[in-house]
């Protein structure tokens, strides 16, 4: 994993061509990165939310517990490197289909309704994901309406609490 790393950096830094084997290590980095940012982006990492990032990460790349806890490791790192989003969106435009993109705002969405609040730096960051991933604005708001509607949230706006 931390060659997997070094080798992300290397990549994003200096343009270097990957090795082969590397592209799904290097795109789990920076899907894990953009959702890590996430979590952190309202300043307060808090348990559900990391709960949440735990559980999708485990589930969408099929990894063991040691496995995922080595990659949010990474992806923390790296986002705290890190100086935009730019990087991370990057290597996913070029690595993944629309499906697997589509995927991932999907992912992020599940991770800015973990805590049943939307705040602004959360939804700020969505817009401007989507957007550098290629997401058209009526796909962004339609996975973002799939989840809340999922999750029981669909009344949930910027900085609303759900009803209890």
């Amino acid at each position: 994993m931390l060659n997997a790393f070094k080798d992300f950096l290397r990549d994003i830094t200096l343009g270097e061509p990957r090795k082969n084997g590397m592209a799904e290590d290097e795109t789990r980095l920076a899907a894990a990165a953009l959702l890590f940012h996430l979590v952190d982006v309202d300043g307060v990492v808090e348990a559900k939310e990391a709960a949440k990032l735990r559980e999708i990460l485990k589930d969408h790349y099929s990894l063991s517990d040691a496995e995922t806890t080595q990659l949010i490791e990474a992806a923390k790192l790296k986002d705290h490197e890190a100086v935009d989003l730019y990087g991370f969106t990057s290597v996913l435009k070029r690595q993944t289909d629309e499906t697997e993109r589509l995927a991932i705002i999907e992912m992020m969405w599940e991770v800015v309704y973990a805590d049943g609040v939307v705040h602004e730096f959360e939804d700020n960051t969505m817009w401007r994901v989507a957007e550098l991933l290629g997401i058209s604005s009526r796909d962004r708001m339609i996975l973002r309406k799939k989840v809340a509607e999922r999750l029981g949230l669909e009344g949930i706006l910027n900085d609303d609490a759900p009803d209890t």
